[in-house]
This record gives C-alpha cells, sequence and structure tokens, in this order.
C-alpha cells in the first residue's frame, strides 16, 4: 500500500519546467496528505508563467497516479509573482533566475560537515583558493565564498578580507581577497558582538546573501555551510539550486560516522555529493614517516557509505592553521608544500565533477 514516503520520492521525478531540477529539490513541496486512496499535494511556486504551474500539476497527477491504491491526485497550488520574469539557464532555479545576483554564478557547491571541530572553513578558504589558481590559469570566471555560518563566522579572518561591504544600485559588493569574493556575517557584526538568533532569521539572512549580494560573474560559489543538519542548511537548499556538496571529516569514528549522517540530508534533497575531504589525516615528520593522530580510514569508509568518493586527505600541518590565523591561506602563501598540492588536486577533481555534471 502506497504511503506518504513513497508519494515524496515519486515526486522527485517530477522537473520543474525548463530546469533539470526537480520540485522537491527545489523546495516547492509543501504538503503531503493520504487520505484513504486520495493523495493532496501543497505546491508554492514563484512564476510569471501561467503555463508552470498547470505543467507542473498535470505532471504531478500523473506521477503520483500512476501510484499503486491512489485513486486520486489533489494538487493545491500556491502561485506567487515574481519581480522579474524567470528564465532557465546554467546557475539559475525558479527562485534565483529572475535575481541579477545570481543569474552570473555558474556554479554553485556546499561545503558541510556533520560535527564542528573538523576544520571545514579552513578547507572551504583553501579549497576557494586552489579553484581561483586554476580557473584564472584557464582564463574562467571567478570564485567566491558564501559563508553561512552564521553564529561563527571565521571566512573573513581565514581569507585575510575585512572592511564593511558597500551598496551599490540596491545590492551589497562582496569584499575581496586573494581574487576570492566573500560574503560574511562577520563583515556585518562588530567581533565582539554575539549573533543571538532564532531559525527564521537565519533563514531570512541566507536568502539575503543569495539575493541580494552582487556575486558578479563566477565560475564556482563556495558555500560554507554550519555544522549539522538545521535551518541554514535546510533554507540554503531551498534557495540555490547546488550543484553538488562537498563533506569533511576527520578519520576518527567520532567525526566521519556523523559526517554520514549529517550527508544524508543532500540526498533527501537530490543534493548529489561531489565527495569527501578527509582533513587532519596525519602529521608527517622530518623524515618522511606518517603518524595517525586521529585514527584511519574515517574518510574512506564515509565515502564508500555514501557511494562517492574520497577526493583527498589533508596532512595535520601547523602551517595551515598558521596561514589560517594570518588571513593568508597555505594555498597562497606556500604553494608548493604538500597541504597546497593535496588542495589544488582536490579542486581539479570539483572542476571536473562540475564539467561533466
Amino acid at each position: 500500500m502506497t504511503d506518504s514516503d513513497q508519494i515524496k520520492e515519486v515526486l522527485k521525478t517530477v522537473k520543474f519546467p525548463g530546469f533539470s531540477r526537480d520540485i522537491v529539490s527545489f523546495g516547492l513541496v509543501r504538503e503531503v496528505d493520504l487520505a484513504g486512496d486520495t493523495a493532496q499535494i501543497g505546491i508554492e511556486v514563484t512564476t510569471g508563467d501561467p503555463s508552470v504551474p498547470e505543467k507542473i500539476a498535470a505532471d504531478v497527477k500523473q506521477a503520483v497516479g500512476a501510484l499503486e491504491g491512489i485513486e486520486s491526485v489533489q494538487v493545491r497550488m500556491e502561485i506567487n509573482q515574481p519581480q522579474q520574469q524567470p528564465k532557465p539557464g546554467a546557475g539559475s532555479s525558479p527562485s534565483t533566475a529572475g535575481n541579477p545576483a545570481m543569474q552570473q554564478v555558474k556554479y554553485a557547491i556546499a561545503v558541510a560537515s556533520g560535527k564542528g571541530g573538523v576544520g571545514k572553513s579552513t578547507v572551504t578558504v583553501n579549497l576557494a583558493c586552489a579553484l581561483q589558481r586554476i580557473l584564472e590559469a584557464e582564463g574562467k570566471g571567478g570564485v567566491g565564498i558564501m559563508d553561512c555560518d552564521i553564529y561563527g563566522p571565521s571566512i573573513p579572518l581565514m581569507l585575510g578580507a575585512a572592511g564593511r561591504p558597500e551598496i551599490e544600485n540596491d545590492l551589497i559588493l562582496p569584499i575581496e581577497n586573494f581574487g576570492v569574493r566573500t560574503m560574511s556575517m562577520g563583515f556585518l557584526v562588530d567581533e565582539d558582538t554575539p549573533v543571538v538568533w532564532r531559525g527564521p532569521m537565519i533563514m531570512k539572512t541566507i536568502q539575503q546573501f543569495a539575493q541580494n549580494v552582487n556575486w558578479g560573474e563566477l565560475e564556482i560559489l563556495v558555500v560554507d555551510l554550519p555544522p549539522g543538519t538545521g535551518d541554514a542548511q535546510l533554507s540554503l537548499v531551498q534557495t540555490i539550486p547546488l550543484e553538488g556538496a562537498l563533506i569533511v571529516t576527520t578519520p576518527q569514528p567520532a567525526a566521519s560516522n556523523v559526517a554520514r549522517r549529517g550527508a544524508r540530508m543532500f540526498d533527501k534533497v537530490n543534493v548529489p555529493q561531489l565527495g569527501v575531504i578527509e582533513n587532519m589525516s596525519y602529521l608527517e615528520g622530518p623524515d618522511g614517516s606518517r603518524q595517525a593522530l586521529f585514527g584511519q580510514g574515517g574518510g574512506q569508509e564515509t565515502a564508500e557509505s555514501l557511494g562517492t568518493q574520497l577526493l583527498g586527505q589533508i596532512p595535520l600541518d601547523p602551517n595551515i592553521r598558521i596561514g589560517c590565523d594570518k588571513g593568508i591561506p597555505i594555498v597562497v602563501s606556500d604553494p608548493d608544500s604538500a597541504a597546497a598540492q593535496v588542495f589544488m588536486a582536490i579542486a581539479r577533481q570539483v572542476i571536473d565533477s562540475l564539467v561533466k555534471k
């Protein structure tokens, strides 16, 4: 007998007209109820094209109506009018395609972890700098970082970016350093001011970062998520069409087990997992010997359990920490170091994965 979970699964096959992404991953499904043999589906869509909700409703009825035991499908459609007419295209979604702030962003990827303390923001900054170096050499667009860690915004410190963003044509201009454009709550509040916010304010801030920041022409926007699977993560995947997610963990089971649980969130919202990055993998001595201070194998086990690949193992190098504390990531300060080379190799794989999609 069909249940609500089966209905939600089949709704993932319904594409938003003109896009390759489905209505579930875009966060358009608001309600799924089953009363006897009648399925009731609530959809909220922003569009100025009357044919779009009609097509979605028809596709929903066809997909859900094919399930065993379903005799009737009722679709309740809530339609919001956009300020501008969305146009399908690279880097756009039903909520952002008509928004000039995101129209020139080709790929958006998330960097996530199940728990704190695994060096996720350190990985984000160095990965962004590595992506920037590769893309610049290839003559392609730039790289940006959207720091969605609202409570502990550390990206500005690690990237050496400071100051107050300016506003031009009602859009916030991100702060740029080392060729990487950045927007963070750290630019908007004083250093000693705590951010004591509930979920709705966090969601609104993330939406503003996506819709009210002039990112300009970017090849890749790297989104640094706070640890866990709370309001910030869910708001992000409903606001920005993510091309994929990177999962950061450390080798020990305490981190890798939580990372696996956190990564499952992306499966539920149809965001592909680009791979796993294992941080603090080993300490290399002067003689080349390696010590696994935090155990070993966690990254590979996490990748295998998620059905994705282990992109790289980042060594435990004090210069990584020193570089971030000084605001000069090791990819910039010491590009020939072993750690920097790992970041560059990971960046190359990420670019190749996005191009193949």
